[in-house]
């Protein structure tokens, strides 16, 4: 197939574009390089995705209509995966603006190109963040999500609202996919995993923030990968048992899904730590300090969902996963 990932030079993005090419599908990836952060991590994914063919570069920024309506217009994708967002919930308390130009206003780019050209099936990313101000455990996509906690969240809620409208107007195939803190090779940055990292090589202290009593439900990037893949491959059709006097949020009589995408086991901060400490073979000096605003203490993923329907569960254990990062971090970075 022809498929479009937006987000290409991103940490997923990337990820999947391998894991596509691998199967021998032609991968068109757009991006817009910003420099969120580090511009030159994001050029040496390009580079090895431009080694491999048939894989095709665009640069634009999801904003602009003229490039996104462009793009659809030339091209006849027959999936597309949007993964391209403005990521991060602290960075959204003090850069509001760019998460509605990206997010929300990249987003309907998007929808209508997959709109008007007939896409037969848009996957796109959304985020555990989305279940905000819920504690009821394990996260589960029938619980409501009314209660966003950063403006990040809001806005990734915001997209599944709008997919469904597509869903229900247009008859768009949408799939949107609840990542649960997505970690390994070529991460990102601004993680926990990669900042924790980086400290201790340096010497330097380590913030834990909620006096390190936070937890996160870490996902491997190959299981996030082998979902994306597989959810991709069934393209959603209406819930003929979906009940409008009792909606779940999960379904709808529209060709329409969500899914949430976890390891379905959290990791305390301070266990994600100590499994660092003994893959690096040193220790960091730790400092608990209080949780920050947008931030939520737990996550915690329900994927009975997705188990039911494409038969995949993500378990790839902690300590594999921070092996095979501390790996590729001093790899990469020669330390």
């Amino acid at each position: 197939m022809k498929v479009l990932v937006t987000g290409a030079a991103g940490f997923i993005g990337f990820h999947l574009s391998q894991r596509l090419l691998g199967q021998g599908h032609q991968v068109v990836g757009l991006d817009n390089l910003n420099e969120y952060y580090d511009v030159s991590l994001k050029k040496d994914r390009l580079q090895q995705l431009e080694a491999k063919s048939p894989f095709r570069f665009v640069k634009a920024d999801l904003a602009d209509r003229r490039a996104i309506d462009g793009l659809f217009q030339s091209e006849r994708f027959e999936r597309v995966f949007h993964l391209a967002a403005q990521a991060g919930v602290r960075y959204s308390l003090t850069n509001p603006h760019v998460y509605i130009e990206s997010n929300l206003v990249g987003f309907i780019h998007i929808l209508e190109g997959c709109r008007h050209s007939r896409v037969p099936h848009l996957i796109y990313a959304s985020s555990s963040s989305v279940y905000g101000a819920n504690t009821q455990m394990p996260f589960s996509v029938h619980d409501r999500v009314d209660h966003p906690v950063s403006l990040y969240a809001a806005t990734k809620k915001a997209n599944e609202l709008m997919a469904h409208t597509y869903s229900h107007l247009y008859r768009l195939p949408t799939t949107g996919l609840r990542f649960f803190t997505v970690y390994g090779p070529w991460g990102r940055p601004d993680m926990a995993l990669f900042l924790f990292t980086k400290a201790i090589l340096a010497g330097k202290p380590i913030e834990l923030f909620n006096f390190g009593k936070m937890q996160r439900d870490f996902t491997y990037i190959d299981d996030i990968v082998e979902g994306v893949i597989r959810v991709g491959e069934k393209i959603p059709a209406p819930d003929p048992k979906w009940d409008s006097r009792s909606p779940d949020p999960a379904t709808s009589a529209a060709p329409y899904r969500v899914f949430n995408i976890g390891n379905n086991s959290p990791v305390a901060l301070l266990a994600l730590l100590d499994t660092l400490e003994q893959c690096l073979g040193k220790k960091g000096e730790r400092q608990l300090v209080p949780i920050q605003p947008g931030d939520v203490p737990a996550t915690y993923a329900d994927v009975d969902d997705l188990m039911k329907e494409v038969g995949f569960k993500p378990a790839t254990p902690i300590e594999v996963g921070v092996r095979r990062f501390v790996e590729w971090y001093r790899s990469y970075y020669r330390v």
